[in-house]
């Protein structure tokens, strides 16, 4: 089974597991980490997720996994946090995280309301609508980024 396929299957697993016990899937990442396959998966839940809950996640979706036999590789299986530099993944996180600091890469060069282009951004998020992330970057000025150009986007933390 392919990589992409089997994120795919493990994305439905997990948010059968997650759901009920109110958590959210943030992102699930399969990939080889030297001679050895990976499964990670990054859970969160309003006011944070704890240690207790990973494991927890970790439990009942290894049982699956074993009964459902469908990652024919060896792997480790890990649940985790997102972390503080929470990446924004769907188009609700750029509602739920208004607000708050977030760092923006993009696929290619873009212009803030200014004209200066470049391909990361850094301010608060203002939100999201009709598919353009807002931003209102550290120097003052406005970015408005369309969705589909956002090659990658996180929280940031400040110290």
């Amino acid at each position: 089974m392919q990589k992409d396929d089997v994120a795919g299957r493990i994305t439905a697993v997990a948010e059968q597991v997650l759901t009920p016990q109110g958590l959210e899937l943030v992102e699930v990442e399969y990939k080889r980490e030297g001679r050895q396959m990976v499964l990670r998966l990054f859970v969160d839940k309003p006011g944070g997720i704890s240690l207790d809950d990973c494991a927890a996640v970790s439990r009942e979706l290894s049982e699956i996994l074993d009964v459902e036999d469908f990652i024919r590789e060896n792997y480790t299986l890990e649940v985790s946090s997102p972390g503080l530099n929470r990446p924004l993944k769907k188009e609700a996180d750029y509602e739920r995280y208004a607000g708050r600091l977030v760092k923006v890469r993009t696929f290619e060069l873009l212009a803030d309301e200014e004209g200066n282009r470049r391909k990361t951004f850094l301010g608060d998020l203002v939100g999201l609508s009709d598919g353009v992330v807002t931003l209102t970057l550290r120097e003052g000025q406005l970015a408005r980024i369309p969705l589909d150009k956002i090659a990658k986007a996180n929280l940031e933390f400040e110290f």
